[in-house]
């Protein structure tokens, strides 16, 4: 599945539009690591257990955005985007959404889709 942030891909033609295509993920850290990213914000620079929560966020919603657009015949998504927001304290929202999209090479082009 190719996906990207770009509205087309070089070399293809978008065949079939096949509408929106999205994952979400809600995550939200323990109080162990709550406690644990206090020590590291008293201590100042990269918060590693928000880092990790938030990346881990984002990879979920990725993989629930791919796994929709597969579900709906696509073989890519163009104009993806991720959007983030805090429901609650320590709870943070990660939506990845695109356009799920049917492409092909355009004549010429061998590259793979």
């Amino acid at each position: 599945m190719l996906v990207v942030t770009t509205n087309d891909v070089p070399g293809h033609r978008i065949m079939t539009v096949l509408g929106l295509a999205r994952g979400l993920s809600v995550r939200s850290r323990s109080i162990i690591g709550n406690v644990g990213a206090t020590f590291q914000i008293l201590k100042g620079g990269n918060i590693s257990i928000y880092t990790k929560l938030a990346e881990t966020a984002r990879q979920e919603a990725f993989e629930l955005l791919v796994a929709q657009a597969r579900e709906m015949g696509a073989n890519a998504v163009v104009a993806m985007r991720y959007d983030a927001n805090e429901i609650a304290s320590a709870v943070t929202e990660v939506l990845a959404y695109g356009t799920a999209v049917v492409i092909a090479p355009e004549p010429g082009n061998a590259a793979r889709t």
